[in-house]
């Protein structure tokens, strides 16, 4: 018990002392640009970063030259050296392709959003181009410039706005994309006002309203989940906090979990409850989200 309150004590001198530098190094920097811009004659003077800013910025494009999955296996490396075993090595190799495909459906997710935030974006911009007393061919051209467009998924209406050609058939094609979907919408409309020479600006007031409607509601739900997510993961990090504080007690758990059977089968176990608890948790969140 001794040794253990003399580890927790130089554990926390240590900590202190390291955070008294990092305060000092800071306070220091902070005095040297306020004094340069005291002595600046009132002239703009760029201080430049501060060295957590450089330190960040460092550690931003390391993560985006080597991509997040990557991040496993490191980690994985770091426990290898640490606790002298291969198993971290081999587990965090096997989170590499776990953490790819939670990283690529992150991607195609913020693209449906983009592709859907552009549809609502051309529906109000062309209501305003009809509005004002556009053909719709025009309107259309002249709104995908200002709405900022939705890339090749637009390119084949465009080509049949400005060509005579069938734009609501191009719509529905476009729409088959992933956050397109609203483009149907527009399809209906377009056509409803050719075909029977309703307004078409009065439609597409309804179809934008009604996009904003279901983002507005996707993105309510979002932050309603947002407490169950934040539950899941608060949970998954807790035995590598249960490891640290083992580690500052002295108990060596990186040892009793590599190097002993018992520990070997606890290690096994939890990481298989572990998996299974956050599949079980990610399938009730995309599940609310899907309802």
């Amino acid at each position: 018990m001794a040794d253990v309150g003399v580890g927790e004590t130089v554990l926390g001198a240590g900590l202190a002392c390291a955070g008294g530098v990092a305060w000092a190094l800071n306070a220091r920097h902070q005095g040297v640009r306020r004094a340069r811009l005291l002595f600046a004659g009132g002239g703009v003077v760029d201080p430049g970063p501060t060295p957590w800013e450089r330190g960040l910025g460092e550690l931003r494009r390391l993560h985006d030259r080597v991509g997040a999955e990557w991040w496993s296996l490191v980690a994985g490396l770091v426990l290898a050296l640490l606790g002298a075993s291969v198993v971290p090595v081999v587990a965090g190799a096997a989170g590499v392709p776990v953490l790819r495909r939670v990283g690529k459906a992150r991607r195609a997710r913020l693209v449906r959003e983009g592709r859907a935030d552009a549809v609502i974006a051309l529906c109000g911009v062309l209501a305003g181009e009809v509005r004002a007393g556009q053909q719709p061919g025009e309107a259309l051209l002249r709104a995908e410039r200002d709405s900022g467009g939705l890339g090749e998924a637009q390119a084949a209406a465009l080509a049949a706005a400005r060509f005579g050609g069938d734009v609501p058939g191009a719509l529905a094609v476009a729409a088959r994309q992933p956050g397109a979907e609203g483009l149907l919408g527009l399809a209906a409309c377009w056509r409803v006002a050719v075909d029977q020479g309703a307004g078409l600006a009065a439609g597409l007031d309804r179809l934008d309203g009604a996009l904003r409607a279901e983002r507005d509601q996707r993105a309510d739900l979002r932050a309603q989940l947002s407490g169950a997510r934040a539950t899941a993961l608060l949970l998954a990090v807790l035995p590598l906090f249960g490891l640290l504080l083992g580690a500052a007690m002295g108990a060596d758990p990186l040892r009793v979990l590599l190097h002993t059977g018992a520990g070997l089968g606890c290690l096994v176990a939890g990481a298989v409850f572990e998996g299974a608890g956050l599949w079980w948790a990610v399938r009730i969140v995309r599940g609310a989200e899907a309802a």
